[in-house]
């Protein structure tokens, strides 16, 4: 009897101590990476996006500070830009609260100013060594820099594991929530379904309503000034995405040959969502 009694004592604890143990999922959640969104914005537009990302990932977030700040209308904004790129110097900026070794995934966002990353994150990219990390960058832009951003950060950061971005224009802020849901299920942070869009065919020569199409879609932006020849499309949720390929027409062109992407929603008027130079 005595030996019963034992043994019911000795289950009861059993039981009592895998009742508190921890369980596998959670020891599987020590191991997710951790991730950071990282920053800098003029406007508030590249905010809403860092916004958007901590928010879906419930990652840690920061702004980058330069001490003195960007001010003034876009055309002082350019100037000072351009000045310091012509004196190769990079503006100051305040210490970061996060210490990033803590981080596996580093969201970066900025500005595209000038075809590149803004001046404040070449200034950290210039303190900063990221090899041996996942950097994903975003961005916000008035016609295109994702793609030669992109390319640049990579040049800057060779040990670093360089993400597939995404960039919007500033006009578009309203089609962020979608689009960054969609983008970090594509990319495997986010679980739920995501759309798989086919590839674009071939471009081939354009029709008339094609035609109508881009020159609806630029018409009225004055930092794009360029004449379509060929074009391809695809279907994406409720419309149509085109690939123009277009000879740039303006006055400071550094290429003959861009890319402009259009869409078009049902019911809706052709919007260019970026442009690759």
């Amino acid at each position: 009897m005595k030996n019963v009694k034992t043994m019911l004592v000795l289950a009861t604890a059993m039981m009592a101590a895998t009742a508190c143990s921890p369980k596998k999922e959670a020891a599987a959640t020590d191991n997710e990476e951790a991730k950071l969104v990282l920053f800098y914005s003029q406007t508030s537009n590249t905010k809403t996006v860092a916004r958007e990302i901590a928010t879906r990932l419930g990652a840690d977030i920061e702004e980058i500070i330069p001490l003195k700040p960007y001010e003034g209308d876009l055309q002082a904004t350019v100037e000072r830009c351009r000045q310091e790129r012509e004196e190769g110097i990079t503006p100051e900026i305040q210490p970061l609260t996060s210490d990033l070794s803590q981080y596996d995934v580093i969201f970066l966002g900025y500005p595209v100013w000038f075809g590149t990353y803004a001046p404040p994150v070449a200034a950290l990219l210039d303190q900063v060594d990221l090899s041996g990390k996942k950097i994903v960058p975003f961005c916000t832009f008035g016609s295109g820099g994702l793609v030669s951003s992109t390319k640049d950060l990579a040049g800057k950061e060779p040990g670093a594991e360089i993400l597939p971005g995404y960039g919007v224009r500033a006009a578009r802020l309203e089609a962020v929530p979608y689009e960054v849901d969609q983008w970090l299920k594509r990319l495997g942070f986010l679980e739920g379904e995501y759309t798989k869009l086919d590839e674009f065919p071939e471009q081939h020569p354009m029709s008339d309503e094609e035609a109508a199409v881009f020159d609806a879609a630029v018409d009225g932006y004055p930092m794009l000034h360029a004449k379509a020849e060929t074009v391809a499309s695809r279907a994406i949720p409720d419309g149509v995405e085109y690939l123009f390929v277009a000879e740039d027409t303006g006055e400071t062109a550094s290429q003959t040959r861009i890319q402009v992407y259009v869409t078009v929603k049902t019911g809706e008027a052709p919007v260019f969502t970026q442009v690759v130079r």
